[in-house]
Formats: C-alpha cells, structure tokens, sequence
C-alpha cells in the first residue's frame, strides 16, 4: 500500500489534468479552431518532412516540358525553368514558417523582458521605453521593412530581423500593461513584506499571469508573419532564387500568368490555408483563455 500512495497523484496533479481536459472540453466544440489545428499540424508535418515527401530536387533544373500542366510525373507542373512544382512548394513551406518563428520568438524574448523592465522598473526607465517603442510603430511597418531591407540587402537574416524588430514594441506594451497591473496586486504587497526579491516576485508571479495572453498573440501574429515574409519575396527583397519559397514562387507565377495559372494557384493555396489554420487555431486559443470572451461567464 505504500507504493500505491507513492504514486497516488497529488492535488497539483490532478488539478492540471482537470484543466487540461476542460480545455480539450472546450478547444473540441469550436469547430473552426479544430480546423485550424488540423491545418496547422498538416502544414507543420509536411515542413518537417519535406525532404521524404518531394518527388524531385525542387531547385534542379530539368530538361523537359516547362510551364506544364499537372500531370502523374509532376502533380502540379513545372515552372518556366522545368522544375517541379510540387516539389518546390512543400520544401518552400518551411521557410515562411522559419522566418514566424525565429521573427516572432526573438521578438517575444525581448519584447518580455524589455516589458517586464518597463512594468516593474522606475518611471524614468519606463519613459524611456515607452518613447522607444512609439518610436519604432510610428513607422508604416512596410515602409519600415523596405528601408531596413534595403539597407541590409534582402536576404532570409534582412526578413526576420525586420520582423522581430517591428514586432517587438506590441508584445513589450502588452507585456507592461501586465506587469503594471500586477504590481499593485495584494498578494504581489504580501510577497514583498515577507522579504520577496524582485527577481522572484517576476519569475513566480508576474511572468506566469503575462506569458499566457502572450502566447495567444504570438499565434495570432503568424499569419501575419507568413503573408509579410511571402510579400517581401514577391517583390524580391526576401529569400533569393533558387531558394524555394512561396513568394518566389508567386512571383514566378505572377510572370507567366498568361500561358499557365497552375504556378499562381499553386503558391496561393498553401499561403491561404497556413494564413486560416494559424488564424483559426489563435482565435480558438483567445476565445477559450480571455475571460472576456468566454461564453460561460
């Protein structure tokens, strides 16, 4: 019988497995945020294993019919230099999702501490930080992306830089309105008359309560992100040819759309279905964590 308690789970246990099966409960009536779970797993699963699933060498360049037509040997043609399609889409999907999430999870790092710092520091520090954040989002974030870019020269680093550097003033303000909030909280007074240091008021307290609401927004920036990242390439200022990318492709397309539309709508497809998984998928996960907006309440 002693074993059997030793392995008996405790309170905290079961309370985590409690939450985590009402949000399973909850994540499974909504039928969009399902749809953007599958899309999301689909085109994550089809990024990760890109290289078993091409059929051809996407940046090969073949001697044989071009500008083709979907086919057996090529399930969605060719392009104007005979490469497979296919190919070319499935390995051109992992560097929109590279750029999301190297962009946005350095933006997240930063903009949590830089928040952090702002909510918690002196009010100067907090002026300070303020007046840089204003500083970047007075920017148009296009027009911001193409100075940046073409200072620093398109390239695949140029994109999610740009990206992390814009993005970060929201998840730093997001960050601070928290951090601010908390601060004057009761419990946060207690932890401070009982010899509580900063370091751990932020860690045990305030970073728990900020990192969930901050989670939601990043998984709502993706799309964002990806339509950015297929919009710079488009116009040439983000991954360079021969590099796979969907907005390569798309521009590609875009160049011969009078002798075939397969190139065109074989780029838009997956930039359509990644925008609406990740938007779905972000939406389901706000509706089910914002107090606001949970139809229980």
């Amino acid at each position: 019988m002693v074993g059997m308690e030793a392995i008996r789970p405790g309170p905290d246990d079961t309370m985590a497995t409690g939450a985590f099966r009402t949000f399973l409960g909850q994540f499974g009536k909504n039928r969009l945020g399902m749809l953007g779970a599958v899309l999301v797993i689909l085109i994550a699963t089809m990024a990760i294993f890109a290289p078993l699933i091409v059929t051809y060498d996407p940046i090969r360049i073949m001697v044989g019919p071009r500008l083709a037509a979907p086919s057996l040997n090529f399930l969605l043609g060719t392009d104007q230099l005979g490469r497979d399609t296919f190919s070319r889409i499935i390995m051109g999907g992992r560097i929109p999702l590279l750029v999301a999430f190297a962009s946005l999870g350095s933006a997240l790092a930063v903009g949590l501490v830089l928040g952090l710092i702002a909510g918690f520091g002196p009010r100067w520090l907090d002026n300070l930080l303020l007046l840089f954040f204003d500083t970047i989002r007075s920017f148009p974030s296009i027009i911001f992306a193409l100075a940046m870019i073409a200072l620093l020269g398109p390239s695949l680093v140029s994109v999610i830089l740009v990206i992390s550097i814009t993005s970060l003033p929201i998840y730093a303000r997001v960050v601070r309105t928290q951090t601010e909030a908390l601060r004057s909280s009761e419990y946060i007074a207690a932890e401070r008359s009982m010899g509580a240091g900063t370091t751990r008021i932020l860690a045990v307290h305030i970073l728990p309560n900020v990192l969930g609401p901050l989670l939601i927004l990043v998984s709502m920036d993706v799309p964002a992100v990806i339509a950015v990242e297929a919009g710079l390439s488009f116009l040439g200022m983000g991954v360079r040819p021969p590099t796979p990318d969907w907005g390569v492709i798309l521009n590609d397309g875009y160049s011969y759309i009078n002798q075939t539309p397969w190139l065109v709508i074989a780029s838009g497809i997956p930039i359509v279905l990644a925008t609406l998984g990740f938007t779905f998928l972000g939406e389901a996960l706000r509706d089910i964590f914002d107090p606001k907006l949970r139809k229980d309440l």
